[in-house]
């Protein structure tokens, strides 16, 4: 048996300039809260993701679940949330942009290679044949698990 090494990808790796990413609209309806701890309260706070990693959030941001999965819960950076979702309901929220996915087995060539991605909100291992590359509407990056995205993801035909 042979050990393979991680592979470590961050937003403004040249490498993701010629990955092919997709255009998706999510069609899931989501919880978020946002984070005001007190002032003498801790201004952060660390959430532990349905994953596997642990993630920080920081005051202001928001954290999010899917409606059906309530403790399943990550962080997303205060700028982004806004700027990305939709309030539809007093608490529930639907992604308007598009995310964009590229299979990270197209960086790896391998889909048990572990890979070390840099997200706004801290660093997460994922195996590339679990998970897409997602990028934002920033050109932040994170792991989407595949098996999400085949149940809340449409392709979009950006030439309709």
């Amino acid at each position: 048996m042979f050990m393979t090494t991680m592979m470590e990808i961050r937003a403004g790796d040249d490498i993701l300039q010629n990955l092919p990413f997709k255009p998706y609209r999510n069609s899931i309806e989501r919880r978020a809260v946002q984070f005001l701890p007190g002032p003498n309260e801790p201004q952060t706070t660390n959430i532990q993701t349905p994953w596997g990693e642990t993630l920080l959030c920081k005051y202001g941001d928001y954290i999010v679940s899917e409606m059906n999965a309530p403790k399943d819960r990550w962080p997303v950076d205060r700028e982004i949330f806004e700027a990305s979702y939709l309030e539809i309901q007093a608490g529930s929220y639907v992604k308007r942009p598009l995310t964009y996915l590229a299979p990270l087995v197209d960086v790896t060539g391998d889909p048990n290679q572990q890979v070390v991605i840099h997200t706004l909100e801290g660093v997460v291992t994922v195996r590339a044949g679990d998970f897409y590359l997602a990028r934002g509407i920033k050109g932040e990056i994170w792991p989407y698990p595949k098996d999400k995205a085949d149940t809340s993801l449409i392709p979009v035909d950006i030439w309709e």
